[in-house]
């Protein structure tokens, strides 16, 4: 006679463990959903630049895609379907969509409410305007490892469609030292190429302004005349010393302080202004940051060399008192860590009556420092002068007047579209397209 006994314990011990998995999904997708509603209710549910389109029908929920995201908490399942639960801290890796086993995802930039302009590059990074190139952050790939294989790859382009023919032009002119400015001065040096790379701030360009301690690169990358690096500390500070000891170490040259004003179409190849020279030049890659020129106050006294446009390190202002201007991530972080210094004094300024911008993490530190006086919050303030030795603030008609030693503005940058359209170059602005 057949036992029973064991088939019955086996469906017995099938059915708790697939009680238990539907359980933990359960609760795992109410967390995501909480985490997403307090997202939407920050107005944090814009992501910055690409990010993945998940096609609901064709997802099957299986949460591959969570799982290979590197950025952690950023997509999850909710009642069986994947979805973007923190969209601002999505930065394009592009990892869910190659993990995806059904094609649900697709990567966009913008949405149908918030556009983003992208200037047309083609699969060689070539512009509309022959000859001009772009590569990195301004074309949409903000994410460090992929703007570094970006710029070895444009000047990989660019010397292919180079022309063995005599002129005094150089070969290739490079506009920006960030990760994929800095990849292709690289490139170009191991390529024999004659280039020349113009950078208007210091090494690094955007990825040098992030707040201390960020971690910016935890995959592995090539570089070109290293090799493959991994970088087992990958702070900003650790990337931006590696950087530094490869710049030396290649023998790259590279012009700082030293900013592009104008860009003009001659025969045989570019003219390129900038602050300090003019140069000739057979092609042009612009590996420039979205950031484009900080955004200003235009109040008096905004000219005072006390005046900042990003934080760098907080240290140097222990003991001062400093004004931050904005509500963004950038400005509560500044005036978090700066509030930490021993004997400073932080005045946070913001336009709006909410911190609606900022991550929520960002916004509980700056309201719990705001309760222990840490940190002075002036909400639905303005600056109305930037003196010498204080500062002038109007808050619904009052006027508030302190001392200060130093001002950071952190109110965000005015993307180059401008420039790049006076140039020649096609910028299109997509709401939710590749």
């Amino acid at each position: 006679m057949f036992n029973e006994s064991p088939l019955i314990f086996y469906l017995l011990l099938l059915g708790v463990v697939l009680a238990i998995y539907l359980f933990r999904r359960h609760r795992a997708s109410q967390k995501a959903s909480a985490t997403y509603a307090a997202a939407a209710e920050a107005g944090l549910i814009e992501p910055p630049s690409l990010h993945p389109l998940i096609d609901p029908v064709e997802c099957l929920g299986c949460g591959t895609c969570a799982s290979a995201c590197p950025e952690g908490n950023v997509i999850s399942i909710i009642r069986g379907k994947a979805v973007l639960i923190e969209p601002t801290h999505c930065i394009g890796h592009g990892a869910c969509a190659q993990a995806c086993p059904t094609g649900a995802i697709s990567l966009v930039f913008g949405t149908e409410q918030r556009g983003i302009d992208i200037p047309f590059v083609g699969e060689d990074f070539q512009t509309n305007v022959p000859g001009l190139y772009i590569a990195g952050e301004l074309g949409g790939m903000g994410l460090i490892r992929n703007a570094i294989e970006q710029g070895r790859q444009a000047m990989e382009a660019i010397r292919a469609a180079l022309v063995n023919e005599q002129s005094n032009y150089h070969d290739t002119f490079i506009i920006g030292a960030g990760p994929a400015g800095f990849a292709a001065t690289l490139a170009a040096k191991q390529f024999g190429l004659d280039s020349v790379t113009v950078e208007q701030e210091a090494l690094g360009g955007t990825v040098a302004h992030y707040p201390r301690g960020k971690l910016v690169m935890t995959a592995p990358v090539d570089l070109p005349i290293i090799g493959k690096v991994k970088i087992k500390d990958p702070s900003k500070e650790r990337l931006l010393e590696f950087w530094d000891s490869v710049e030396k170490k290649s023998g790259v040259s590279i012009c700082y302080d030293e900013r592009v004003t104008d860009i003009k179409s001659i025969q045989g190849g570019f003219e390129v202004h900038t602050t300090k020279n003019i140069y000739n030049t057979k092609t042009v890659l612009l590996a420039i940051g979205r950031r484009g020129t900080p955004r200003k106050l235009e109040v008096p006294g905004e000219d005072l060399g006390k005046v900042v446009y990003r934080m760098i390190d907080p240290e140097q202002y222990a003991g001062r008192n400093v004004l931050i201007v904005g509500g963004g991530d950038s400005a509560l972080e500044a005036a978090a860590e700066i509030g930490e210094q021993p004997g400073s004094k932080v005045i946070l300024s913001y336009r709006n009556a909410s911190f609606s911008r900022a991550r929520q993490r960002n916004r509980e530190k700056i309201e719990k420092f705001s309760a222990d006086g840490t940190v002075e919050v002036i909400m639905e303030s303005s600056v109305r002068e930037i003196a010498p030795d204080h500062i002038v603030i109007e808050q619904k008609g009052e006027i508030h007047k302190a001392a200060n030693d130093d001002v950071i503005i952190c109110a965000g940058g005015i993307l180059p579209t401008m420039f790049l359209k006076s140039i020649g170059i096609e910028v299109d602005t997509k709401f939710g397209t590749a």
